[in-house]
């Protein structure tokens, strides 16, 4: 169970994406941090540390989270807590939370830690910086770094110029956002954003793992899947190149093989990670309409509380 439940967890398309381009990622969206880093020094996930520390983590919170352990230009050693949140709605608690992770990283491995987040929802009110109390003999005033992606609306240009990979994943991102409830508009855009890696000349590796972000995130209805993957298949016959399609089709014709049930889980788990096996027993009973008709509903699913309230609705009893 435990191998599974890791499994699930590296499946997660954020984590995939910072951990092939990290340094991309930290020039992207934090420059100054970056610029304390000798990159020439090889770069450490500390997975099982972090998993030391983020002993209560929540069940069916969407984030990623990811301690890393880098060299100062100075030559001392840094660790970077990065945290990226997924969920679609403002959590009270999150700087709280933050702090409660940097404090443990330095309580149990005696190393302060530069404490990052990277905010993915909707709500451009919302942006958690610094977590503090203050009474008449103690006080406490812990900051830490956030980059808002909904603020890159704004800078679309900028994203268009730039070769990190990264400005693809928040064009992705954005465009995810911008087009719930709008599968067509939603189809042209993968379209476009996978061409243009064609287009900017991207290496085949590059091409498949930026592929794979905008393919997980940005999944469309089954019809309009297919249409999807024969316009593709005519573009890369076009340009005389088979990247994906002749090589992992990872989208619609490996769902189509595993059949509509399974598509629909691997749907869910990219949103939400692994599913608890009481929901799959539950998913398991829906006809094929019923399939068909989740597979639609969950291109709206912000939560898993969504999924709950769709099963209690549509299932029958």
């Amino acid at each position: 169970m435990t191998e599974e439940r890791e499994r699930a967890d590296q499946d997660s398309p954020w984590k995939e994406i910072l951990e092939a381009y990290f340094p991309q990622a930290m020039q992207f969206f934090f420059p100054r941090t970056a610029a304390l880093i000798n990159w020439e020094y090889p770069h450490e996930f500390l997975d099982k540390e972090f998993q030391q520390i983020a002993r209560d983590a929540e069940q069916g919170r969407r984030y990623a989270d990811k301690l890393v352990k880098v060299w100062h230009i100075q030559g001392e050693e840094i660790w970077l807590l990065i945290h990226i949140e997924i969920q679609a709605t403002p959590e009270a608690n999150f700087a709280e939370r933050m702090f409660s992770y940097n404090l443990r990283i330095f309580d149990r491995f005696g190393k302060p830690a530069i404490s990052l987040a990277i905010l993915c929802d909707a709500d451009s009110t919302w942006r958690p910086n610094q977590y503090s109390y203050n009474y008449p003999d103690t006080r406490l005033n812990f900051e830490f770094g956030t980059v808002k992606l909904w603020d890159y609306q704004t800078r679309w240009t900028e994203l268009e110029a730039s070769d990190n990979p990264f400005a693809t994943v928040v064009m992705a991102h954005l465009k995810t956002q911008q087009t719930t409830k709008k599968p067509q508009e939603r189809k042209t855009w993968k379209f476009s954003l996978i061409r243009r890696l064609y287009e900017q000349g991207w290496q085949e590796k590059d091409i498949r793992n930026l592929y794979r972000f905008i393919d997980w995130v940005m999944i469309l209805p089954k019809a309009l899947e297919v249409e999807f993957w024969e316009e593709f298949k005519q573009f890369e016959q076009e340009r005389t190149m088979s990247y994906i399609t002749t090589g992992e089709r990872i989208g619609y014709e490996r769902g189509r093989e595993e059949g509509e049930q399974t598509l629909v889980v691997r749907q869910l788990q990219k949103r939400f990670g692994n599913l608890p096996e009481s929901l799959r027993l539950r998913i398991q009973t829906l006809s094929l309409n019923q399939l068909e008709e989740l597979g639609e509903a969950l291109l709206d699913f912000t939560a898993i509380e969504d999924l709950l309230r769709w099963l209690d609705t549509n299932q029958a009893q």
